[in-house]
């Protein structure tokens, strides 16, 4: 492992005014989005959605550092034979990929979840990294609900991450780790952050016990938030000011930066939340975005498979793009929605 090399990747990935693209939707997730817009979705229409993003100069080059991509992605080719990742790469944005094998029912915990993955991951990994890619991403799941989370589904998933997390860095991949406490549930902010808390602390301590080199990872967590269906919704100073307050307790200042996942926010409340984070200041890290649906929402709809709103489509992500890179420098009004180009 060469920890120079691992912490200069991980720093390019937080650079002031850029965040990552998460493009790495499943087959199936991708198929509920195009069904959505109407479009069906075949390797061929992925394929042609993806390199429209690619593709759109600006925000690749201004916005995004990088580009998370689901396995099917990094093997393809543009329209024209130039691989996608090269296509990433010509940009200036770094190309990674999602390694995680999606979840699984976890045994003796009723309605909780593990992560699969790790059987050849090492194998996966050296491939990966001759396509291109320089970080990965392992995303574990966490349900706030009645008697959940167990310290059961916190520890197995907090462990496996941590095995991830060294076998990238072994791989000279920086690993993005992603345990994500949901919120779909009923619960306050408060309870998000109680939980998200032990998780938190739970993954740094099994991250030490495998001897990840913090300097070369990127933490991508949820912000702390009250549940969608809950009666007491959350201010966006509320949301920015616990959120920090609790990562300042939990995440060491030897990390290089924090990359949220959205989680399935609004695009501008996504927006709004970053933005106030970065207002407040004085932090130990960087901290940018790393959005999948709420980079993504604005282009698919303007796009919808039709190749004449291929240009309608990359001016949505290029806005939206940013929006999120100003609100990673604090930089960011509720104004500057309205003045789509």
């Amino acid at each position: 492992m060469n920890l120079a090399d691992l912490n200069k990747v991980a720093l390019a990935m937080v650079v002031p005014g850029k965040g990552v693209l998460a493009a790495d939707e499943s087959s199936g997730t991708i198929k509920k989005r195009f069904d959505a817009i109407n479009v069906e979705s075949t390797e061929e229409t992925r394929r042609d959605y993806r390199e429209m993003l690619f593709r759109s100069q600006e925000a690749m080059s201004k916005y995004v550092s990088g580009v998370i991509l689901y396995d099917e992605t990094i093997w393809q080719n543009a329209k024209d034979g130039t691989p996608l990742v090269k296509l990433i790469e010509q940009s200036g944005a770094i190309p990674g990929i999602k390694v995680d094998e999606g979840t699984q029912a976890l045994p003796n915990c009723p309605g909780e979840l593990v992560t699969a993955g790790l059987d050849k991951l090492a194998e996966r990994l050296k491939k990966y990294y001759e396509r291109g890619a320089r970080f990965a991403k392992w995303r574990a799941v966490i349900d706030i609900g009645k008697n959940i989370p167990t310290m059961t589904a916190i520890h197995v998933n907090a462990h496996a991450l941590a095995r991830y997390a060294a076998l990238c860095q072994q791989a000279q991949i920086v690993p993005i780790v992603e345990p994500e406490v949901l919120m779909d549930g009923d619960h306050d902010i408060d309870r998000c952050f109680e939980v998200t808390q032990r998780v938190l602390n739970k993954t740094f301590q099994e991250l030490r016990v495998q001897r990840v080199a913090l300097e070369g990872m990127i933490l991508k967590p949820n912000m702390a938030i009250a549940g969608k269906k809950s009666a007491k919704p959350s201010s966006v100073e509320e949301v920015a000011e616990k959120t920090i307050r609790l990562l300042k307790s939990c995440v060491p200042a030897a990390v290089p930066g924090i990359a949220f996942l959205s989680g399935g926010q609004s695009d501008e409340d996504a927006t709004a939340h970053l933005n106030a984070m970065n207002r407040i200041g004085s932090l130990p890290w960087r901290l940018t975005f790393s959005y999948g649906r709420a980079l993504q929402a604005a282009p698919q709809k303007a796009w919808s498979g039709k190749p004449e709103n291929i240009a309608a489509g990359q001016r949505a992500f290029t806005h939206r793009a940013r929006m999120n890179a100003l609100a990673s420098k604090g930089e960011w009004e509720a104004g500057l929605e309205k003045k789509v180009a």
